[in-house]
């Protein structure tokens, strides 16, 4: 009798994200979470196993028995977890060993200005992220928070448009109140709680024009040193990017450095970046060498051993900090990096 050869479980499993963690607990999230993905509506079939709650808040890998049922539902692009009324919206994506499951990031929020209005503004984060963790606000205006990598790119995105609103909302009041000082020159402008100062946004410049795209840091590093794509890509379609990292978030500005060139150049370099970007995401690993409480020697050999195996690692990118260091690249790569390292650092010991 011949036996059919069953799909691996890793193509059999989706990751989801998203659920509303807090409106009910673990036992009936799962209940919910098997009960969406085996209804045919949602383009689900049998599902073997739910897995949740996970290390990732809010985070749940369904396992289905059939390969090609995993990927109708992945097809499928919305998945609302509840009933009328209350709806959640989910993140369904392939499962992969993911190293970048989890992050934290710092939100600088000092742009709104207002205590009142940050205040407001954390609570109606918490409210519409129940997946993400955010800490107190901090006096300075920001916030760190804590989740998924697609939800805080996704909360930093809208947070972006919001800043860029505001900004675009400032500069039209400050127009209109040079214009009206034009047609009144002998009325000077009233100098109260509404001043022209108090108008600008004390945080950076959202630009007002271009696109804006939002990377891990890790993965953003690793494009741009070890992949010559991103740096050929900007002088192929003539545009620039002012790059600011903000902890494990990079955020990219994109704007076109010619005048002239076509506007689409902006908009088609975000999607191939975020392309790129999502196909790094799965394929990474990271790995990291502790040097905190280690001997000075001890540290020193750890660092040496990393530059000594560095040219013949092409694929493998070292980010060097004070209490330890990043390795970052191809599983396989890393793997045999990080054996290497450990090997030549028993050396220098003996």
């Amino acid at each position: 009798m011949a036996s059919v050869l069953k799909e691996s479980k890793g193509e059999r499993t989706i990751v989801v994200a998203g659920l509303p963690v807090g409106h009910f607990d673990d036992q009936i999230l799962t209940i919910l979470v098997k009960s969406h993905f085996q209804d045919s509506k949602n383009k689900g079939g049998v599902v073997e196993d739910v897995r949740y709650p996970t290390r990732t808040r809010g985070v749940a890998y369904v396992t289905f028995e059939e390969k090609k049922v995993a990927e109708n539902v992945l097809r499928e692009k919305e998945h609302y977890l509840g009933e009328k009324g209350g709806l959640f919206p989910l993140t369904v994506s392939h499962f992969s060993e993911k190293v970048f499951s989890s992050v934290n990031a710092i939100l600088d929020l000092s742009i709104f200005q207002s205590r009142d209005y940050l205040q407001s503004l954390v609570r109606d984060m918490e409210r519409k992220n129940p997946t993400l963790c955010f800490r107190s606000l901090e006096d300075n205006g920001r916030v760190s928070v804590q989740g998924s990598f697609p939800a805080i790119k996704k909360l930093k995105e809208s947070l972006l448009l919001q800043a860029s609103s505001l900004f675009g909302k400032n500069r039209s009041l400050i127009s209109e109140q040079e214009k009206r000082s034009r047609q009144s020159p002998r009325k000077s402008p009233q100098r109260s709680g509404n001043s022209l100062e108090s108008l600008e946004p004390s945080g950076p410049e959202t630009p007002s024009s271009g696109e804006i795209v939002v990377l891990d840091t890790d993965v953003f590093l690793y494009l741009k040193k070890k992949r010559s794509f991103y740096e050929n890509m900007l002088k192929k379609y003539h545009v620039l990017c002012q790059e600011r990292v903000n902890g494990e978030i990079t955020t990219i500005y994109i704007k076109n450095a010619q005048v002239g060139s076509q506007p689409n150049y902006e908009k088609l370099v975000k999607e191939y970046i975020e392309k790129y970007a999502h196909a790094l995401h799965f394929e990474l690993k990271k790995e990291t060498l502790v040097l905190e409480g280690n001997e000075m020697r001890e540290k020193r050999n750890i660092k040496l051993a990393c530059e000594q195996l560095s040219s013949r690692y092409l694929l493998v990118l070292m980010n060097f900090y004070e209490t330890h260091i990043d390795i970052i690249g191809p599983s396989s790569d890393i793997y045999s990096f990080k054996k290497e390292v450990m090997k030549l650092i028993r050396q220098t010991v003996r």
